[in-house]
């Protein structure tokens, strides 16, 4: 049948890419992306990847940072995993063909310079690289313009995926293994450097199917957004302050140590934009260094009209990266058989209650080759007959949309983004969240009403997720009382 896979990932970027050329020498293998392949964060991803690689460097020192960023709530197992394969990672990227600068730099939360960068938009051709390897790769076969419905899960295991395909029509896809790989959930929020496909589908669907997730509250601001009419933000890398940017108000004056953990340096722009207007300013260092080691963000900025060699840039906090997710263990499996998660979907212990800087792009990679490397080495299941396997789980195959309700889906998506940035953002109450909560509860009715009475679309499906991750969301940072990481009670 051809909608018979040995192996179905969903999602494109570093994490889904490198588990499926890990997998492709064992069987066929299916990619199912929302957009294009490289509509993804990682194409957007301007730091590097963080590496031990000796020399003035040690292993415990990586593992030290990591934990301390994430406020002690990591899972040193999995941190420990993370930083012994971190040399072998870097180095299958550069046989695959990723031209990395011969020296590290600095980032915010690392004691010495462990970062790997491809001048300031390393992602984007680690991305580009993968998808020239997956394109040369006969086993391996990528379906774009579809988006991830439901699991197709009996009995608590899963069989396959319903998508919405190119031809507005949900088909059912089997195969032996699934893989979540559909990243984060950013655009659940109203700033965002997440690209717009960051919706959690694969978050939200395997909330439905009962897969155990963990930490969803602890959700990563990046202090230093291009504050612009733009969607989503344009990223101001972290490399910028580890090269020396400064972060000043209106006056001119610095009011925090650039080059501390995330959460921190966020919560104190969010704070001071109470008062003053806040800027990344680079003035003070070699005109010449900053367009060498920057160009990318040097040539974007000025389309805007801005000089990172000597303008102040507008900078704020933007939803930047979920720090929980579905509960993992070190190979990736879920609570539900048959199903593995990895990448930024993926709770495995890494990143604890805030993520390290660089430490992303290369979580993507070691647990990619080494959930793909499990899978394979793991005994094959029986299939079941398909008759058997296609279940209406929350919809009808024939439930496509009937009716035009764009206008009130789209009024729930930006209120669900608006209070979301309000209530349950860098700063949060108790009184707000509970607030914000009964609020969700009701748009996830809503929106069950108007799929129950008109079917399910496109566009239906991305903010049922939304109000699911909000929901989830809201309810962890509820059940945490007090601060810890990115979640700040005041």
């Amino acid at each position: 049948m051809k909608n018979n896979f040995d192996y179905i990932i969903i999602g494109s970027g570093i994490a889904g890419l490198t588990t499926a050329l890990t997998l492709a020498d064992s069987g066929k293998v299916a990619i199912f992306t929302k957009k294009n392949p490289s509509d993804s964060s990682t194409n957007l991803a301007q730091g590097g990847m963080a590496a031990m690689v000796g020399g003035e460097d040690r292993k415990e020192w990586h593992i030290e940072d990591t934990m301390k960023a994430g406020d002690f709530h990591n899972k040193r197992e999995a941190v420990k995993l993370l930083v012994d394969d971190s040399q072998e990672a870097l180095l299958w990227l550069k046989e695959q063909g990723v031209l990395f600068d011969v020296k590290p730099s600095l980032e915010a939360g690392h004691r010495l310079p462990r970062i790997f960068h491809t001048t300031d938009f390393t992602g984007a051709d680690i991305q580009k690289t993968l998808l020239k390897k997956i394109s040369e790769n006969k086993n391996i076969k990528i379906f774009k313009n579809t988006l991830a419905v439901d699991l197709i899960v009996q009995k608590n295991i899963c069989h396959g995926i319903y998508v919405l395909t190119e031809e507005n029509k949900i088909v059912p896809f089997f195969s032996k293994s699934v893989v979540l790989a559909t990243g984060g959930s950013g655009q659940v929020y109203q700033w965002t450097t997440n690209p717009t496909v960051a919706t959690g589908d694969g978050l939200a669907i395997a909330i439905r199917a009962g897969a155990k997730t963990l930490d969803l509250e602890f959700v990563q601001f990046h202090p230093t957004a291009f504050k612009a009419k733009i969607l989503p933000l344009f990223l101001l890398s972290e490399r910028l302050r580890g090269e020396g940017a400064r972060l000043v108000d209106d006056k001119g004056h610095r009011f925090v140590d650039e080059l501390l953990p995330r959460d921190i340096v966020a919560r104190a722009v969010f704070e001071k934009q109470k008062t003053s207007e806040v800027f990344l300013t680079m003035a003070h260092l070699d005109k010449k260094e900053i367009i060498k080691k920057l160009p990318n963000i040097y040539k974007k900025l000025k389309t805007y009209g801005y000089y990172l060699t000597h303008d102040r840039i507008p900078v704020t906090p933007a939803a930047h990266y979920q720090c929980g997710g579905i509960i993992t263990d070190l190979n990736g499996k879920t609570s539900i058989k048959n199903l593995y998660a990895v990448g930024e979907v993926a709770a495995t212990g890494v990143h604890g209650a805030n993520r390290l800087a660089s430490n992303s792009l290369l979580e993507g990679v070691v647990y990619g080759k080494r959930i793909g490397k499990f899978i394979v080495s793991s005994p094959r299941r029986r299939g079941s007959s398909v008759s058997n396997l296609i279940q209406r789980s929350n919809f009808s195959l024939d439930s496509l949309l009937r009716g035009n309700d764009s206008k009130t889906l789209n009024k729930i998506k930006t209120n669900i983004q608006k209070l979301m940035w309000e209530k349950v953002g860098i700063v949060r109450t108790k009184k707000e969240l509970s607030g914000a909560l009964k609020t969700f509860k009701s748009y996830k009715k809503q929106l069950e009403k108007i799929k129950k009475k008109r079917g399910i679309s496109y566009e239906l499906i991305e903010v049922l997720n939304l109000s699911e991750v909000a929901l989830a969301i809201t309810q962890y940072a509820l059940n945490r009382p007090k601060s810890l990481g990115a979640h700040y009670l005041r």
